[in-house]
């Protein structure tokens, strides 16, 4: 027999792999793998089973699952594989490809190889490497010749020659071999590559410190040979390397089945890429003319590489992980698991870095070069091959920046789709008890706002140490052109490192408790939309707009340190190049230094390369500290336990002894054996937990019916969840045998399709299927929905009625044909009649008969056919036996009712099966149950919208409106006066240099110098701080206005808007406005007016570049415009795809006990891991768009500085007519060409995304914008309205959506002032909508509803809800103090509050937990479900309105309480009206009259007593059944 054990950890769950557009993967496959992970089914728990994070067993990869995706096509030599390869070669030759060999010819294993490759491949190779070879010939030749010649000849020139010849001739030998590929393509020879060309540039800086560049020209030659060499080979070597990767990994996949492999590489395959196309990111080329000719939709998105797929990168972090777990336990770094998975990759990355960052400060080397040339005014070649020089470093550099940036955004794409996977398994593998450590709001950050965050380390760390070395390098160059005097620049640069360290420690502390009032706010915020019917109902939206409001200021007050204390680090670091400009040139004037164009336009390329490394800096060390912040949290949530460790008396060996014995000895085996339990709603860090159950021991055979029955908050609820391991056990142990499934008291109910929610991942069997349909009741249903069991169930179930919920819960759980159900308090949600049927049809039908069933229940009926009844109070087993002993003990009274009620519990105790009559089963076969709560069954929740083309013009002015236009102004004023000033500044140094013949008249420049640095300084620190206020100004602003109407709209509204994607509004999109949008916007006004700058300088410097700009601009506008066409809509589907991962993980917070009990947590994963990897697609397509684009424009760049370096060496040479300008001025142009790359790039990249960050203001305007509740009336009320409660409805009839059969279906009735009515009917016959009629949540189409005579469709909706009380169907207690709950607007005396709860029987269970200032968790959790009822009553009756609803209030107390409530809103509700919708008669049969619906329409009304004489009355029927 399999036995069932309290998991100690939840397995890794392993996703299928989700192709694009994502789907499962094969059932069969799927049921197969999970069955071959599965571990044991047993439980058994107690102390000895404690095992916290993700266990001790090793982890099981998820490769046997995601290899079934085909490997990326090896590339072969060069990286480039079959036809691909050769039409890159032939391609790049300018030759046409010839034909592939065929696939089928056969060749000898020698020549196998060489046929993979193409001829162009080999002559690439051979032809470059024997260049090289003949080169460095060439140059030893030239060495020896002279040596002979008596000329002087360093040894060591001599000997780098010779080592130059010897590696190449070399490599030429090995190419000559059969298998020269395998060595040439190796990893070693990659890094051998790499190292050779960094220790070449050292030697190319030094000659080109030679004044002849002819000299010079070998040396440039060769080093771009090998450059050119050496990244072929790299580029081509990690690609092959990947490939091989891939192959193996395929192989080892044993578990899939040949036909389900090849349907995966049919659905998985992906394009194989050229290496140009890798190097251009041509292949996106086909994604962007789609975007420029319609709107891009999900399927027209690049194909995710191999290593990008979420299923991968997912299983990569989780084992990394658990061995991390395993060896540190509480300790546990995600950092250190981080680094195991992608150290690596990411430190290989650094040498690309320290290669593009070594090559960036070539450039200034050859611009001195290049303006001394021009200074001296000599002839020859030298000028032109500096000019050509400087192009072809800056293109090179171009290619380089891409491949770093391309690479690290992958590493981050994988990072983040790991954390995210991660994250969601913790929630998945949590049990409610340790979650209670955090709340839902905190879980939430961790996914949205951490996870992003930590994975923003993997720029800060890099460029941690690139930036100082890019500095020091800087600042050694400079001490070569202007020796000492640099050093008054880097003391500067020294006094400010304090500085900004105070700083960044002061916005790290801002940081983490703005993050910990975002948690509440947005925990706070998720509450309001659970609950927004209930809010509205109570007319509670000023109350949660405060508590809102409240946590967002506190939120926004650390922002705003954080805020400005980011401007003074702005300030700081924006004005150190021109004081180290100012301090250096005056330093080095006063030391008795002339200025030349060249020493001073050589400083300034230096002080431009210094730029973005000192303004990065702090942004960096931001990000260290908000990554580090961030992982912490994440590394703290991670290592909950997922199974606590307990206080056990007996040992692990005891226990399996006694679960055999009891399992095996025994003729009837034990479901469930139960041993001095002590169970605790608290995690197992809390020192001394709350206990709610104690001493709990059971010994529950197979195949029995056992009712648990007790007062509210006995424990009942509890004792179920402890059973499927969501309490915390403190002491003893609980073993289970076989498969359960769990119907909780408040039904999960997921968005999606009915028969998604029944099938719940398992296959569909048309027989069961019918079978549990017809037993839950749920056939009509279906039959009167217009798309059948295929219509759509909105968020939470919206569009359902409560029993409707509860009978697909239920259906659900018959489904799955578990050993063991736990069903808890199912039948309170439906009416007596329904009840009888489940009762009669599903749990005690032929499906469940020989299962073993556990019903916590106050229904008569049920404990009527039990076969053992379990008693609890106080936490305590009172009592556990027989029904028959149980009638004769004292704890019968609590399932009995009031004794004067017809009725009364009587019960056959031999024959326990419960009688239906035909009458009844024919009722409900024929009942229409479309009229639901909420009748909308055929409308799904709507796609979320998508915006199309540009973002508007409008969306800009409404973010300044929210600005200020004031601010605004301020902002582009200085903007502009700090480049105007920081312009003049350069070419009044221009003007000096050009000049000054010696050192007169010194201090006047310096002075003038100065004050242009004191101008910029200033305006600098205007720009700053506006910013920053404008920002905050923004934030506050957007936030309010989107409160303010999000609360607002109606019902309708939130129904057709899961809460994920509101919440998303007020989650990411905020954290956009708030934090990113204005660091964007600022970056983008600052490169604006740098480039407008550079433009007006250049054109003045050099005449030339005019010839260029027309040509110039029509380029980079067809650029921009192909990009942005693009980009717009791939971040708008980004967002679109952001969505369902925060619905699905808010949806899964809700529902993880149940998916827990079912044991579906792998189906859920690969559900969330699909929806990651769609994520994943369009953030992937987004990003090579972006380096597409960035290539595009340095590569523009480089042409510049190309063209002005060659005009000058055309106008300046000895023999030229023309000459447009001195050497000051060619010097100032090369200067402001060389960071056009940057500003070119930056600007069109930052204005993309200043567009794309702008999305989120768009979507937030969108719910601005949304339809609102009628918040004026035409009439306002007395105070004391209603003074009478006479209710009237004349003709009434009400539509959910006009295409629906109305809900109320001309409905007319009359309720007396001071009535007492009971509102009855079936499941969805339109009860609930009487309710939503009165408090007019829903609009009627016709009629009036009159409350003392007054039209409540003319008074304001708030004012209306506000003057009455009501109990809603689902109780409601939101995070704050009980006191709090019971009378939010504090107008009445603790007395009287006390008197209450003791009225509604809760004042010893509130004493004995503390008070009435006691901390109530979010949604109550610390209270059952019976009690939130009772403590809902209590603040209905505390409100003292004249009219009181209760809908359902009694339906999860147990019958006497119910009877003791009755006469506790008898006898408090004297004088008010009371409308009461009920499924128990017995809670209706002393009312004053009573309303039978069916179908909308009014069937029957009367006095109870006379309707019940009345044989034929529906009343009388439904009377009649719940005797039954």
């Amino acid at each position: 027999m399999m036995t069932r054990r309290r998991r100690a950890h939840h397995s890794h769950f392993h996703p299928a792999q989700p192709p694009a557009p994502p789907r499962p993967a094969p059932r069969a496959t799927r049921r197969r793998l999970l069955r071959n992970r599965k571990p044991s089914r047993g439980r058994a728990r107690g102390s000895g089973a404690g095992l916290g994070g993700v266990g001790a067993s090793p982890p099981r990869r998820l490769s046997p699952w995601i290899s079934s995706a085909p490997a990326i096509p090896r590339f072969g030599m060069g990286g480039i594989s079959g036809r691909a390869s050769r039409i890159w070669c032939w391609g790049w030759l300018g030759m046409r490809s010839p034909r592939p060999p065929s696939s089928t010819s056969s060749s000898p294993s020698g020549t196998h190889r060489e046929l993979r490759r193409g001829l162009a491949e080999k002559l690439f190779v051979f032809g470059v490497a024997g260049f090289a070879a003949c080169l460095s010939l060439v140059g030893l030749t030239m060495l020896v010749k002279k040596k002979f010649e008596g000329k002087d000849v360093e040894d060591y020139e001599l000997s780098f020659m010779c080592s130059q010849f010897i590696t190449w001739m070399s490599v030429s030998i090995v190419c000559v071999s059969g298998d020269w590929f395998e060595i040439i393509y190796n990893p070693i020879m990659c890094f051998c590559w790499i190292l050779k060309i960094l220790l070449e540039i050292p030697h190319l800086q030094y000659k080109l410190t030679v004044l002849k560049a002819v000299a010079s020209l070998m040396e440039i030659i060769s080093f771009c040979t090998a450059t050119t060499f050496g990244l072929f080979v790299i580029v081509a070597a990690v690609v092959s390397q990947s490939g091989n990767r891939r192959k193996v990994n395929s192989i080892e996949a044993p578990l899939i089945l040949n036909e389900e492999k090849a349907e995966c590489e049919i659905t998985n395959m992906v394009k194989d890429h050229t290496l140009w196309e890798l190097l251009t990111f041509k292949f996106v080329n086909p994604m962007m003319d789609t975007g420029i000719t319609r709107q891009l939709d999900f399927t027209d998105l690049l194909e995710l590489p191999a290593e990008l797929r979420a299923t991968s990168c997912y299983d990569r972090l989780l084992s990394c992980w658990t061995a991390e777990y395993q060896n540190h336990h509480n300790d546990s770094s995600l950092l250190r698991a981080m680094f195991c998975s992608y150290g690596w990759t990411y430190l290989r990355l650094g040498l690309l870095k320290v290669l593009n960052d070594s090559i960036s400060f070539i450039s200034p080397l050859l611009l001195n070069k290049f303006i001394r040339f021009l200074q001296q005014g000599s002839g020859g070649m030298d000028g032109y091959i500096l000019a050509i020089s400087l192009g072809l470093t800056s293109i090179i550099k171009s290619i380089l920046d891409s491949q770093y940036s391309f690479r690290l955004a992958k590493l981050k794409l994988m990072l983040r789709s790991s954390i995210m996977g991660i994250v969601y398994r913790k929630c998945l593998c949590l049990s409610l008890a340790e979650r209670s450590r955090f709340s839902e709001g905190e879980i939430q950050t961790f996914m949205s706002v951490d996870a992003d965050r930590t994975i923003n380390l993997c720029n800060s760390l890099h460029d941690g140490w690139s930036l100082p070395l890019q500095i020091g390098v800087a600042l050694y160059l400079l001490y070569t052109q202007v020796n000492y005097a640099f050093l008054s620049g880097l003391a500067i640069t020294i006094i400010l490192i304090p500085v900004n360290k105070w700083i960044s420690t002061r916005i790290a502390g801002a940081t983490e408790k703005m993050m910990k009032q975002k948690d509440r706010r947005i925990s706070c915020a998720g509450e309001l939309l659970a609950h927004i019917r209930t809010v509205k109902m109570y007319s509670w939206e000023k109350l949660f707009t405060e508590r809102l409001v409240e946590r967002r200021e506190s939120e926004v007050h650390h922002l705003a340190i954080r805020k400005y204390l980011d401007a003074w680090c702005v300030y700081f670091w924006a004005t150190t190049p021109t004081l180290f400009s100012l301090s250096t040139f005056s330093i080095f004037a006063i030391m008795g230094h002339t200025l030349d164009a060249a020493t001073v336009f050589t400083c300034v390329a230096l002080f431009n390369t210094l730029i973005s490394p000192l303004n990065s800096f702090p942004w960096v060390i931001n990000g260290m500290i908000d990554a580090i912040i961030s992982s912490r949290r994440l590394s703290n949530y991670l290592s909950t336990p997922e199974h606590h460790s307990s206080e056990l008396t007996a040992s692990t060996d005891l226990l399996k002894h006694q679960f055999k014995r009891y399992t095996e000895v025994i003729h009837n085996p034990m479901t469930f054996v139960l041993q001095n339990v002590c169970c605790s709603w608290s995690s197992s860090s809390v020192a001394e937990p709350n206990i709610v159950l104690r001493d709990i021991s059971l010994q529950l055979q197979k195949g029995l019916f056992i009712a648990i029955v007790g007062e509210v908050g006995s424990g009942k609820s509890s004792l179920l969840n402890s059973v499927i391991g969501e309490t915390h056990v403190v002491g003893g142990s609980i073993s289970s045998c076989g498969s359960i499934a769990y119907v909780p008291q408040v039904p999960w109910i997921l968005s999606g399709s009915l028969r998604d929610n029944i099938l719940l991942g398992k296959e569909f069997d048309p027989r069961r299927y019918k079978e549990v349909l017809q037993a839950c009741a749920l056939d009509v249903d279906i039959s009167a929905m217009t798309g059948g069991d295929m219509s759509y169930i909105g968020e939470k179930g919206t569009n359902l009625s409560g029993g409707q919920r509860a009978r697909l819960a239920l259906a659900r759980a018959l489904y799955q044909n578990s050993d063991v159900y736990l069903f808890d308090d199912i039948l309170s949600a439906v009416d007596s009649q329904v009840a009888s049927w489940i009762l009669e049809k599903a749990i005690m039908g032929p499906q469940l008969m020989q299962k073993t069933r556990l019903l916590s229940t106050h229904n008569l009926q049920a404990i009527s056919v039990a076969d053992m009844i379990v008693v609890m109070a106080n936490g305590l087993v009172k009592w556990f036996g027989t029904l028959e002993a149980f009638l004769a003990t004292s704890y019968s009274r609590i399932s009995k009712p009031d004794s004067s009620s017809p009725t009364s519990f009587t019960v056959s105790v031999k024959d326990k099966t419960p009688i239906v009559s035909c009458e009844l089963k024919t009722d409900v076969i024929h009942e229409d149950d479309s009229g639901v709560a909420y009748e909308e069954q055929n409308e799904q929740v709507e796609a979320e919208a998508r915006k199309e083309g540009r973002v508007e013009l409008s969306v800009y002015k409404k973010y300044a409106t929210f600005a200020g236009w004031s601010i605004v102004v301020l902002i582009f004023l200085s903007a502009f006066l700090m480049q105007a000033s920081r312009n003049g500044n350069d070419l009044w140094l221009t003007y000096w240099v050009d000049t000054s013949t010696g050192t007169n008249n010194t201090s006047f420049y310096l002075i003038i110098l100065a004050t242009f640095g004191i101008i910029n300084s200033l305006f600098t620190l205007g720009r700053a701080f506006s910013f920053a206020f404008g920002g905050l100004r923004a934030a506050i602003r957007v936030h309010a206005s989107l409160l303010e109407n999000i609360i607002s709209a109606p019902v309708c509204f939130f129904d057709r808007n899961p809460s994920g994607r509101i919440l998303n509004r007020l989650s990411s999109d905020l954290y956009t406005v708030d934090d990113s949008l204005p660091f964007i916007l600022n970056i983008f006004v600052a490169n604006f007016f740098s480039l407008l700058g550079t433009l007006v300088v250049l054109s003045y410097s050099q005449v030339s570049f005019l010839l260029i700009l027309l040509p110039l601009w029509l380029i980079y506008r067809k650029l921009q415009f192909y990009y942005r066409s693009t980009s717009r809509e791939v971040r708008r589907l980004d967002s679109v795809a952001r969505s369902p991962i925060y619905s699905s993980f808010t949806e899964t917070l809700d529902g993880s006990s149940t998916i827990r009990a079912f044991q579906k947590e792998g189906f859920f994963l690969e559900r969330f891991i699909q929806h990651v990897t769609l994520y994943q697609k369009t953030s992937y397509s987004e990003l090579v768009a972006s380096l597409w684009l960035s290539l595009r424009l340095q590569l523009l760049a480089g042409f510049i500085i190309l063209f002005i370096a060659t005009m000058a060496a055309v106008t300046f040479h000895s023999s030229s007519l023309v000459n447009l300008g001195t050497p000051g001025l060619v010097g100032l142009a090369l200067s402001y060409a060389a960071p056009v790359v940057s500003l070119l790039n930056g600007f069109l990249t930052t204005f993309t995304e200043t567009e794309k960050e702008m999305i989120s203001v768009e979507r937030v305007a969108e719910y601005v914008g949304i339809p609102q509740e009628e918040l004026q009336g035409s009439e306002s009320p007395p105070r004391s309205w209603p003074a009478e409660g006479r209710i009237e409805f004349v003709h009434v009839t009400l539509k959910y959506k006009p295409e629906l059969p109305p809900a109320l279906d001309d409905i007319s009735f009359l309720i007396a002032s001071g009535m007492q009515v009971g509102i009855i009917g079936r499941t969805g016959a339109g009860k609930s909508s009487v309710l939503n009629a009165i408090f007019r949540l829903v609009p009627i189409c016709s009629g009036h509803i009159l409350v003392d005579g007054i039209d409540v469709a003319k008074i304001a909706v708030r004012e209306l809800r506000a003057h009455f009380a009501v109990v809603p169907q689902s109780p409601f207690l939101f995070d704050g103090s009980l006191r709090e709950n019971l009378d939010p607007f504090n107008t009445t005396t603790d007395l009287r509050v006390w008197e209450v709860l003791e009225k509604c029987h809760m004042k010893g269970e509130i004493e004995s937990m503390g008070g009435l200032h006691i901390h109530v968790k979010e949604s109550g959790v610390s209270f059952s479900v019976g009690q939130r009822q009772l403590l809902c009553l209590a603040r209905a009756i505390l409100k003292s309105s004249k009219v009181l609803c209760l809908d359902e209030c009694t339906a999860n107390v147990d019958n006497q309480t119910a009877s003791l409530l009755q006469n506790t809103i008898s006898a408090e509700c004297k004088g008010m009206t009371v409308l009461t919708i009920a499924h128990r008669i017995s809670t209706v049969m002393k009312m004053d009259n009573i309303l039978v619906l069916d179908q909308g329409k009014l069937v029957e009304e009367g006095n109870p007593e006379v309707l019940v004489n009345h044989k034929s009355s529906r009343f009388a029927r439904f009377a009649k059944a719940s005797q039954m």
